[in-house]
């Protein structure tokens, strides 16, 4: 793979990363405080490695190695989960990126990081054409090692072993497949897949469902409402079966999601009409950054085929004084090895959704006015039976009234509905930003990422906000937390944060 090692620099503290080819004629020369080292593997691919100059922190070197991959190949790299070598302090983490300005070819790479003495840092990159990138890596790896001892650490034997249960097992994800775009049938929005999977058809309202090839299934922006039928604004239109099979959850509000996620699982399917399921929950966790979501690992069985690995976030609106709310999921099952294979291809598809905010605003324009046509249909029907029961005359006055007491109840019924149906439109309006904010939280999780404000740092009258890792975010809130804090998902920036 040809690579503009000029543009980049050929220093640590801009960032080593050649794996993005630059428009001709605009290499800069420039003469590096420190020596790099480069390596040409025999079997394909690019080695470099060296110090990151400005860098203290292993997480720093990486996420600028990192970061400069995404201004060197216009897009942000998809990475995987970080890892240790064992039997060192090394750590390291596979990505993979579109390289855009070098004809759009997929690239994977892996960033290696260790502390060479105090406050100094090196860090290595190996790189080479995704589709030769997992038979090259291992070879590099030796290579690489074989020459590069990071403060006088010795190559471990077994660091070729670990990449490997690293990139194909242990719950590591391999490199993310290639992306193709499908788009809902409605236009609401959009999302990349890989080959063989596909876009369900019932898919709309920007809620994406997602089938694979050998069985799996992952769901992004589902939405559904919810009522509490103890709330007295909706215990009569409960009572008079008005949600019976309308899709919509009946199930008391809880604030506390950790302990109510079983049991709206499964309300969740009884709305949909379907029957309980066997649920297990490994692990769940709040999601504090996100609002009132939660994080949960699991298995499940969907339809008395087995039991499935679950991946599932699960967020939850504040009540409405009506008693609606409304519940949105991003969720993922398929069996455990596919789960630990294909972890950077979901992240890839997650990163990848566009929802069409014009379309969404559309359709709640469209079912109000579907509802304010109801409501006069009902009136004028109501006048022409009134005006009939008034011609017959006196020996109609017994049905009539019968009649109107019928009406009575069944308006009670109806308008205690129609005050529901306008507080799960408000929910549901309230929702879609919010969707949009939460799916970058979910992402920034499955990254390890924190979004920090610096207050310190005024734009047009705004403080600066940033995405860095984890690790990043709380060295920086600590070291100085009346300049730094974190920011939760309600205050995102659009363009920015999400």
């Amino acid at each position: 793979m040809k690579c503009a090692w000029g543009r980049i620099s050929a220093l640590l503290s801009l960032v080593f990363v050649c794996i993005c080819a630059c428009k001709a004629g605009t290499q800069a020369q420039v003469t590096p405080p420190t020596p790099l080292t480069h390596l040409d593997a025999p079997q394909g691919g690019k080695i470099v490695y060296g110090t990151v100059d400005g860098a203290t922190t292993q997480a720093a070197a990486m996420s600028k190695i990192l970061r400069n991959v995404h201004n060197s190949c216009g897009e942000r790299p998809e990475i995987g989960k970080v890892f240790q070598f064992k039997g060192t302090k090394t750590v390291g983490v596979f990505f993979t990126v579109t390289n855009h300005p070098g004809g759009n070819k997929k690239v994977a790479g892996l960033v290696l990081s260790a502390a060479s003495g105090p406050h100094q840092v090196e860090a290595a990159l190996l790189s080479d054409d995704a589709q030769r990138f997992g038979k090259t890596v291992n070879p590099m790896l030796q290579q690489l090692l074989s020459a590069w001892h990071p403060g006088g650490q010795a190559a471990s034997s077994g660091s070729s072993a670990g990449v490997q249960s690293a990139s194909a097992g242990n719950g590591r994800s391999a490199s993310a497949a290639g992306l193709h775009t499908v788009t809902a049938s409605d236009n609401s929005a959009s999302i990349g897949i890989p080959d063989g999977w596909q876009l369900d058809p019932h898919s709309a309202s920007s809620s994406m469902i997602l089938r694979g090839p050998n069985g799996e299934t992952v769901i992004f922006g589902a939405m559904m409402s919810a009522v509490d039928p103890y709330n007295p604004q909706q215990v009569q239109a409960v009572r008079a079966g008005i949600y019976r099979g309308g899709g919509t959850i009946l199930y008391p509000y809880h604030q506390d999601l950790t302990k109510a996620y079983p049991d709206l699982v499964q309300a969740w399917r009884r709305a949909n009409n379907k029957p309980p399921a066997k649920l297990q929950v490994d692990s769940i966790t709040p999601m504090q950054a996100s609002g009132n979501c939660v994080h949960v690992k699991g298995h499940i069985d969907l339809d008395g085929q087995g039991m499935k690995s679950l991946n599932d976030m699960m967020c939850m609106s504040p009540l409405t004084q009506w008693g609606a709310y409304t519940i949105m999921r991003n969720t993922g099952v398929m069996t455990d090895a596919q789960a630990a294979q294909e972890n950077s291809t979901i992240i890839a598809m997650a990163q990848s959704l566009k929802i069409n905010q014009q379309v969404m605003d559309q359709q709640a324009k469209q079912k109000l006015a579907q509802k304010q046509a109801n409501d006069q249909a009902i009136t004028r029907n109501a006048q022409i039976a009134v005006q009939n029961i008034q011609n017959i005359g006196a020996q109609a006055t017994a049905r009539y009234n019968a009649t109107q007491a019928a009406n009575d109840a069944q308006h009670a019924g109806y308008w205690a509905q129609q005050d529901s149906n306008a507080a799960q439109h408000a929910a549901w309006n309230a929702g879609q930003d919010a969707q949009a904010r939460n799916n970058q939280g979910f992402s920034n999780y499955l990254l390890d990422q924190t979004v920090v404000q610096d207050n310190n740092m005024y734009n047009n009258g705004t403080v600066g906000h940033g995405t860095v890792w984890n690790s990043t975010a709380d060295a920086l809130v600590k070291a100085d937390p009346n300049r730094f804090e974190t920011v939760n998902n309600s205050n995102f920036w659009q363009g920015v944060d999400y």
